[in-house]
């Protein structure tokens, strides 16, 4: 006998939140960017999707500020710098090492680079029916060691 509730979890994690084509980013991770808002420049260091759009994080002058892509402008100038490639992209499907006796597999809803190491965002729990949360409510930020890439 199927397991409904399993299977409607598994449905929930794999199923992505801009539909069926992941809308286009503005900028690249590591790109050098110029903020609008303050009037300065920074590099990308992550982005994630929030209320139906892209946020990015932006490293500048030692902080990171989140923004939309209607305050960034890309200049195309890639930071170099000596750090490994994420090993997941956004919408890929993973597995949480560490979630034993649950749903595992998820997607890739954001990914960060912290300290020089790549953090990812993926959903850690469904939306619970009597209360109201918000998609950043449900997310976990997970190191890559912590995940582990489903091959379909």
């Amino acid at each position: 006998m199927i397991d409904h509730i399993n299977a409607l979890n598994l449905c929930w994690y794999i199923s992505p939140p801009w539909g069926s084509c992941i809308p286009r980013l503005e900028v690249n991770l590591l790109e050098r960017v110029y903020i609008c808002t303050t009037k300065t420049f920074g590099y990308c260091c992550g982005v994630k999707w929030k209320q139906d759009r892209w946020i990015y994080a932006v490293a500048c002058a030692g902080d990171i500020i989140h923004t939309t892509e209607h305050e960034i402008i890309g200049t195309g100038e890639m930071q170099l710098a000596a750090i490994e490639k994420p090993a997941f992209v956004l919408g890929d499907r993973v597995m949480l090492r560490s979630d034993f006796g649950r749903t595992k597999q998820r997607l890739i809803l954001g990914i960060q680079l912290l300290n020089r190491s790549w953090f990812y965002y993926v959903e850690w729990m469904p939306p619970v029916l009597e209360e109201v949360t918000t998609l950043d409510d449900r997310l976990a930020f997970v190191a890559q060691k912590d995940l582990a890439r489903v091959l379909f």
